[in-house]
């Protein structure tokens, strides 16, 4: 049998097989490891109705982490503004991600998105990104190329015309806008299916139920996004504000070499995997 812990494609294998409803022992089989095994790693992970590879893969992957001897860090790379924890603020961006990734988007999209959104700026170069989270500059651009579809991040060329990946204030609207958008898609979809489904069947009162379904939740998702719109924007309270004196240190170190812009050539469709959990 072979040893070690288990790969991620050895994840994928029973994830599958638990969508088939396979029994632990014929998924161990498969895979040639003992049935512990596979047992141990579902419950450890959601269960047989809640197991996800990637999820469940990263879980593992931080553990080990937090295990080994915390390797010497920069002092660049370790330098917080506002006096903030480096490891607090490192242990929260895994949480954050791994949250994100619950909502179902993969993992490069989830890292990116939470990488912009804890930096005080929200904004980053795509070198800066590689370095930040020790990835190719190719995975950056598939990820970036996703979240632009998604409406969650925007681009702009800065002063020594490189671009910068940004996550403001009305990303979350905009992106609330896009699921009710995908959402009213699905609805008209549904009734399609009434027309070709013959009305009054079995089938096609079943698409009617879910169109009205869907309808409803996304006119309540565009009308509470719009209500709700002005809330991104609110200062924050007085006793909130950073002390004065706290100056902020640079989101990133400048990159080393100002003729690579970071411009990404990837598209929507290289993506790891579909939606974002969120249309």
């Amino acid at each position: 049998m072979p040893g070690g812990r288990l790969t991620q494609q050895e994840r994928q294998q029973i994830a599958l097989g638990l969508a088939d409803g396979l029994a632990y022992a014929e998924i161990a089989r498969r895979l040639d490891r003992p049935t512990s095994t596979i047992t141990r790693e579902v419950m450890r992970n959601g269960g047989p109705t809640a197991y996800r590879a990637d999820l469940a893969h990263r879980a593992t992957e931080h553990r080990a982490h937090r295990r080994k001897q915390a390797a010497p860090r920069e002092p660049q790379s370790s330098a917080q503004p506002y006096g903030r924890d480096a490891e607090a603020v490192r242990e929260y961006e895994e949480q954050f991600t791994t949250v994100i990734m619950g909502s179902g988007m993969p993992l490069m999209m989830s890292r990116v998105l939470a990488c912009l959104t804890l930096t005080d700026s929200g904004s980053l170069t795509a070198p800066e990104l590689a370095q930040r989270l020790q990835v190719s500059p190719a995975s950056i651009s598939k990820a970036i190329a996703f979240l632009d579809s998604q409406g969650m991040v925007r681009r702009e060329r800065d002063e020594r015309r490189r671009e910068r990946y940004i996550v403001d204030d009305d990303i979350w609207y905009q992106s609330m806008m896009v699921s009710a958008r995908a959402t009213a898609q699905l609805v008209d979809t549904a009734r399609q299916g009434v027309g070709v489904l013959g009305p009054g069947t079995p089938a096609a009162v079943r698409m009617e139920n879910v169109a009205r379904f869907l309808d409803f939740v996304s006119e309540g998702i565009a009308r509470a996004a719009e209500q709700a719109r002005d809330i991104l924007h609110a200062a924050p309270a007085p006793d909130a504000a950073p002390a004065p004196d706290a100056a902020p240190a640079p989101d990133a170190a400048p990159a080393p070499d100002a003729a690579s812009d970071g411009t990404p050539n990837g598209t929507p469709n290289g993506s790891d995997g579909p939606g974002s959990g969120r249309g």
